[in-house]
């Protein structure tokens, strides 16, 4: 339902259902999305090219719902947000970078629109990000590197949820659970 709370029709609308589907489908830090320059997207490849914490580069897979919406902004909405020359790929509604804040508020907005009543931050959608993919089988390591991290034991506390849901699959399904 959050994913589908922008109103595409209009470009902010339509920057803003982007950068839901790239946040979920990448899992960037909210201040990576946020900060994000054209030369680091590759439409051809559908990677994204991440310079996180300590300057540290890494390379995510955009995801074919993500790639579609960041296709589509890029056409149809980008330029009619831009003020002045800028290499943002997500510009304010002044046509500039915008802040971590500004897009918490969207953010917020949106749950609203759609009815969350759980807390939601961007963090949620990174840890869902994560979570899925520990859930569907990724190996550890793999979601370590697409998150950025340099410990393995931050990424370890998503195993976590996906533990849980082990947990619930087994007792559901398993004769003697």
């Amino acid at each position: 339902a959050l994913l589908s709370a922008p109103n595409i029709e209009e470009p902010m609308g339509l920057r803003d259902k982007a950068m839901l589907e790239l946040l979920y489908a990448t899992g960037l830090r909210v201040t990576e999305l946020v900060g994000l320059r054209m030369e680091q997207i590759n439409l051809r490849q559908a990677v994204v090219f991440v310079k996180g914490k300590g300057n540290k580069e890494r390379l995510v897979p955009l995801g074919e719902e993500a790639m579609y919406w960041l296709e589509q902004f890029l056409k149809l909405g980008r330029a009619q947000m831009i003020k002045h020359a800028t290499d943002f790929v997500f510009p304010s509604k002044r046509g500039v970078g915008m802040t971590r804040q500004t897009f918490w508020h969207r953010i917020k907005h949106y749950a609203i629109l759609a009815s969350v009543e759980s807390p939601l931050s961007p963090h949620t959608l990174r840890h869902a990000f994560a979570t899925h993919l520990l859930n569907h089988g990724a190996d550890l390591r793999v979601v370590q590197m697409m998150l950025g991290h340099s410990d393995l034991s931050t990424t370890q506390i998503y195993t976590h949820v996906a533990n849980e849901r082990l947990k619930s699959v087994h007792a559901e399904h398993h004769p003697r659970a």
